[in-house]
C-alpha cells in the first residue's frame, strides 16, 4: 500500500541522500519532496543540495532564510551570551527555523508525513520532531528507526547510485552555517579515541 507524499528535510549529505531511496523502498511513499533550507552554509553546499534534490526527489525546494536566521536567532543569542560550554549554538539555533520552513512546505504540498535524516544519537532529532509534531505531522526517521551505520549508508548509496561526498576514507559529517561549524563521525564518535 502506497503512503502518498512525504517532505524530507534535506541537506544533501549522506544521511538525507540515503533517505530518498529508503523512503521509496522501505516506507512505500509515492512522492518524495526534498527541502533544503539555507541558513548560511557554504554556497557550494546549497548548490549541491539543490542539484541532488532535483536529481533524486520528485520535487525540490531551496529556501533562503539567512537574513531571518541572523536577525531573529543569532543576534538574540549574542545578546543573551548564548553558548553551551563555551561553544556557539549555531546548529541548535538553526534547527527550529529549518523545521518551521519544512512544515510550511509540507502544508503547501499536502504531504501526509515529514521525514528527516537524524540519527537517534543527538538532540537534532528532538528539535525537528517537536516542530514537526506541533505542525500536526507524523514523523518518519529512517536513520533512527533502522539504526543505520554510516558504513551501511555509504554502501547503500553506492548500490543505489546516490552520489555522496563521504566514503570510508572520509567518514566525517560537517554541519556549517553562518554562525558555527560542527564536525562528527569517524573516530570522533569513538569514546576510546583521545
Amino acid at each position: 500500500m502506497k503512503k502518498g507524499k512525504v517532505v524530507l528535510a534535506f541537506s544533501g549529505g549522506l544521511d538525507t541522500s540515503v533517505c530518498i531511496p529508503l523512503l521509496r523502498e522501505h516506507y512505500g511513499f509515492d512522492e518524495i519532496i526534498t527541502v533544503a533550507v539555507d541558513v548560511g552554509q557554504p554556497n557550494a553546499e546549497v548548490v549541491r543540495a539543490t542539484e541532488k534534490g532535483r536529481m533524486l526527489a520528485d520535487n525540490h525546494y531551496t529556501i533562503d532564510v539567512r537574513e531571518k536566521f541572523v536577525d531573529e536567532y543569532i543576534f538574540p543569542s549574542i545578546k543573551a551570551n548564548g553558548s553551551y560550554e563555551g561553544y556557539p549554538m549555531g546548529t541548535a539555533l538553526a534547527r527550529p527555523l529549518i523545521a518551521e520552513e519544512i512544515v510550511k512546505i509540507a502544508k503547501k504540498e499536502g504531504a501526509s508525513k515529514i521525514a528527516h535524516g537524524c540519527t537517534g544519537k543527538g538532540n537534532d532529532q528532538l528539535r525537528f520532531d517537536f516542530i514537526f509534531r506541533s505542525g500536526g505531522y507524523d514523523i518518519v526517521a529512517p536513520m533512527r528507526e533502522m539504526n543505520l551505520t554510516r558504513e551501511w549508508e555509504i554502501c547503500y548509496a553506492q548500490e543505489h547510485n546516490v552520489p555522496v561526498s563521504v566514503g570510508k576514507e572520509n567518514p566525517y559529517s560537517v554541519d556549517e552555517n553562518c554562525w558555527s561549524r560542527s564536525i562528527e563521525g569517524g573516530r570522533l564518535e569513538d569514546p576510546a579515541f583521545h
